[in-house]
């Protein structure tokens, strides 16, 4: 499941607003914000716009950087 705390943080961060990432995604602000506050499943496809938007790669939004790096070191 995807990490909501990472959409808010890197909107924030970003300085975006709910209403800002709706217009990029072509999505109304309720929608979003149903997305990032788990009331509404997340896509791939809407993970991968969204990671765009963040430059970052979808996985980032679906996986704890952590529990990626500790697994990889496994191999």
């Amino acid at each position: 499941m995807y990490k909501t705390e990472k959409l808010k943080k890197n909107r924030v961060n970003q300085g975006f607003t709910i209403y800002d990432m709706s217009k990029l995604l072509h999505i109304s602000p309720a929608y979003y914000s149903q997305i990032e506050n788990k009331k509404r499943r997340l896509s791939y496809d809407m993970a991968v716009m969204i990671a765009n938007i963040f430059n970052l790669k979808p996985d980032d939004i679906f996986y704890d950087n952590n529990i990626i790096s500790k697994n990889s070191n496994k191999m």
